[in-house]
């Protein structure tokens, strides 16, 4: 079995730099639409955790014995059908991700591991005053890359224990676009997220960001697996003038023009906002973690 360590370009707004990506065995053409994109979000700047996050992008903070994106890629890479990782980031912290993606290279290598290629995509902004918005960021990745394959869209900024591969599998057999909720019945922490009502089956009835007045307990987070064909809606939300701030506000938009479903996972999320929060999950990430 051989390996082998591909460099591919960045893609972004101002120049040409170089992205580490990790070369896996090719896999076969399962046909379109059955292979699998997975772009993790982290364009972000993280001020809430000044002075942690000033000169390190979020993802990149250590948990433990390795870093959040690792936690998430890890999770990723559970799912065969994957063929490519991307990592959407800003000028400011692309050579950052980049040597993560070449330090996790080479400890793939070391080990003896087959993962999917990674690439970094530097969006070219530079603080908040420019930056394009998560549901932005997806749309220029999806124009950059001209992806024309499902994706798999996840927050690089949170750490979560439910398993990618229980919602893969739902979103295979479902064949809808596919979000994942977690019971939460604070109703103070659900006025901060997404939350749904849906039916018996998993179909989303009704959606909003941030309600003033939750309708249920089933709050969504920020993982999200779209169908190929409804990549282009994306295009649409932000061309009818639609905030790109949020990834939650695209599905909240979307379900309202076709199916989204429901992924009700057993586990946690765990949003790192404050530095003091940042500490007690490093204090005690094995029992939040269960690792």
């Amino acid at each position: 079995m051989s390996f082998s360590v591909k460099m591919v370009k960045i893609l972004h707004f101002r120049s040409s730099k170089r992205s580490v990506s990790r070369a896996s065995e090719s896999r076969k053409d399962v046909g379109k639409g059955m292979k699998m994109i997975a772009l993790i979000l982290a364009a972000g700047y993280a001020t809430r955790l000044y002075p942690l996050t000033i000169n390190t992008p979020k993802p990149l903070l250590p948990v433990g014995p390795k870093a959040m994106i690792d936690y998430i890629t890890d999770e990723i890479e559970t799912i065969p059908d994957v063929n490519k990782i991307v990592i959407v980031t800003n000028h400011r912290f692309a050579d950052h991700f980049n040597e993560w993606a070449e330090s996790r290279s080479e400890k793939d290598l070391a080990e003896g591991r087959i993962a999917s290629p990674i690439e970094v995509i530097d969006d070219g902004t530079t603080d908040d005053s420019n930056k394009l918005g998560a549901i932005g960021d997806i749309q220029f990745v999806i124009d950059q890359l001209k992806i024309d394959e499902d994706m798999m869209i996840i927050a690089g900024d949170n750490l979560f224990t439910y398993k990618l591969k229980g919602m893969y599998d739902f979103f295979r057999e479902t064949g809808k676009d596919t979000l994942v909720s977690i019971r939460v019945d604070d109703v103070e922490q659900l006025k901060k997220l997404a939350v749904a009502t849906i039916d018996e089956n998993g179909k989303v009835e009704y959606l909003a960001e941030k309600p003033k007045v939750p309708r249920s307990n089933v709050a969504i987070y920020a993982t999200y697996m779209y169908l190929r064909e409804t990549l282009p809606m994306i295009r649409q939300y932000l061309d009818e003038g639609n905030t790109p701030d949020a990834p939650g506000h695209f599905p909240s938009w979307l379900y309202t023009r076709k199916d989204v479903y429901v992924y009700r996972a057993p586990g946690n999320c765990i949003d790192i906002g404050t530095p003091e929060n940042y500490k007690d999950v490093c204090d005690n990430y094995q029992e939040i973690l269960g690792v």
